[in-house]
């Protein structure tokens, strides 16, 4: 009797403890995704979009403008003792910035959103790399010498010293902390561990825990190891991937106009199948752009500052061609990826299918996966795996060294904290293997969201500091000077000597 019986019991009970847990499951998603609905509300896009053309109009569009400078800047060779040099400030944000917003985001915005979703992700990036210049060259105008000699700056400290707002700046640097911290790297780990189980039909919790033991050693280096790894990587996994986009575009060239026509039409609401859905085109373009290139949240400014340059404007520069960079080149290069191979659905706000050419696949990474493999085979989508290992490395050292600074401005530079703050960082970042990919953006989407409602309100209330910070380098170029920037003729104190350097002339 106990023969037959007992396991039976047992199977009764791993059922009933495997149905229990997808109940819990789907009830944190359902939660997540209210709470991501709440913080993303139009609201937010209309700013994102408004704060950004406020800022482009008032700086004269430097992204478009000072192009060829933003160049130059970037293949200058500043040295650096005391931080990282400006070259390795822009990999680093290029490397944090760059990561499945731009692959597994970019095919959730067609899904939601349809190809006119690609427009606004475009828009976004064009207008955004105005905030991305005003929110860098503020981090670096307003940083702080730690007692280490490395900088450290980004919102909370311009919003205190711009803005002289104590509790502004204490709640943006405990957001900042929670999105990058504990909200965000979830969705990295849990893309790479999906494509590494379709390519490699391994274990996710596995691969989640090698991952998370890799990235500890990396993360319990300073900014200074951060900024070197990226130097590497960043352009080698972007110029990897733009490569195959280029191939996939060359053999499709001849559906690149219907394309493009379907982008602009589904945009704008004229498209046949696709017109009802242009408030989806929109609010997904500017939500996934947003989340690939971070425009206004804050986030590049915090390590911006970080590195050592003559003025706060080179830096801005840089940071805004990275945006560029982001968006433009590796979103973009997803975009044509799926809608080129015909890789991709589209769904209605209900969830019925408007455009169904996958078969049924799950979109997001898996979309990219197959239409690689569709194009070149099976060995493609195992490369695209370790391709991903650099994208999601990168974002995640990004990623803690964000939240690793607001932990410093918040309790004083406490080695305690900070160490807590590593393990809290990477402890989320084991729970992206094993909680589903929905309630993991949902997540990701709220720790972004948040970040963008306190930073854009500060940049654009800083934005005459900034406009006097961009005349002045443009002075000092039109002279024949290399910038060099003194706070005291900005009416910033710096306390610790951060520009206590020796200026060129």
């Amino acid at each position: 009797h106990n023969k037959v019986c007992v396991p039976w019991g047992v199977f009764y009970f791993q059922d009933y403890r495997i149905k229990r847990k997808e109940e819990y499951m789907e009830s944190f998603s359902v939660f997540m995704n209210n709470v991501d609905s709440l913080v993303w509300s139009m609201v937010l896009v209309v700013l994102c979009l408004g704060v950004g053309l406020y800022l482009s109009i008032r700086l004269r569009f430097p992204q478009i403008r000072l192009m060829k400078e933003m160049i130059h800047l970037l293949m200058d060779k500043e040295e650096s003792e005391s931080g990282i040099t400006s070259f390795q400030a822009f990999a680093t944000t290029v490397g944090a910035r760059v990561g499945m917003g731009n692959i597994a985001g970019v095919a959730s915005a067609i899904f939601y959103g349809g190809p006119g979703s690609v427009f606004w992700m475009w828009m976004i990036a064009a207008i955004g790399a105005a905030s991305a210049f005003v929110e860098s060259a503020l981090g670096q105008a307003y940083k702080v010498k730690n007692p280490d000699g490395e900088f450290s700056g980004g919102p909370a400290y311009y919003i205190e010293k711009g803005l002289k707002c104590k509790p502004y700046a204490i709640l943006f640097a405990i957001v900042a902390f929670l999105g990058p911290g504990f909200l965000m790297p979830g969705v990295q780990i849990n893309s790479l561990v999906t494509v590494f189980e379709e390519a490699f039909s391994v274990n996710k919790i596995l691969v989640g825990a090698i991952c998370c033991v890799i990235l500890g050693i990396v993360v319990y280096g300073s900014i200074k190891r951060i900024a070197q790894i990226a130097e590497l990587l960043a352009p080698a996994m972007c110029a990897v991937y733009i490569l195959a986009a280029v191939i996939i575009l060359g053999l499709n060239i001849t559906k690149l106009p219907g394309i493009l026509k379907m982008i602009i039409q589904s945009a704008f609401g004229v498209h046949a199948v696709l017109g009802g859905i242009v408030g989806s085109a929109v609010s997904w373009g500017v939500k996934r752009g947003i989340y690939s290139n971070e425009a206004g949240m804050g986030c590049g400014a915090i390590v911006s500052a970080a590195a050592e340059c003559s003025h706060p404007a080179k830096q801005g520069l840089i940071q805004s061609f990275s945006i560029y960079v982001d968006t433009l080149f590796i979103g973009t290069a997803t975009a044509m990826i799926v809608l080129l191979t015909g890789t991709f659905d589209v769904a209605d706000a209900a969830g019925n299918l408007l455009i169904s050419q996958t078969g049924g696949l799950e979109s997001g990474i898996k979309w990219t996966q197959h239409a690689l493999i569709s194009t070149f085979g099976t060995w493609s989508g195992k490369a695209l795996a370790i391709i991903i290992v650099l994208f999601v490395f990168t974002s995640m050292t990004g990623y803690c060294y964000q939240a690793e600074s607001n932990i410093r401005y918040l309790t004083g530079n406490s080695k305690k904290a900070v160490a807590i703050a590593r393990a809290v960082f990477l402890a989320a970042s084991f729970l992206g293997a094993i909680v589903n990919a929905d309630a993991v953006w949902a997540m990701g989407d709220i720790g972004y969201g948040l970040m963008a409602w306190a930073n854009i309100i500060a940049i654009a209330l800083l934005a005459p500091k900034a406009v006097e910070i961009l005349r002045d380098y443009e002075k000092q170029k039109k002279s024949g000077k290399n910038p060099v920037f003194d706070p005291a003729k900005f009416g910033i104190k710096d306390e610790t000597g951060a520009w206590n350097r020796k200026k060129d002339s």
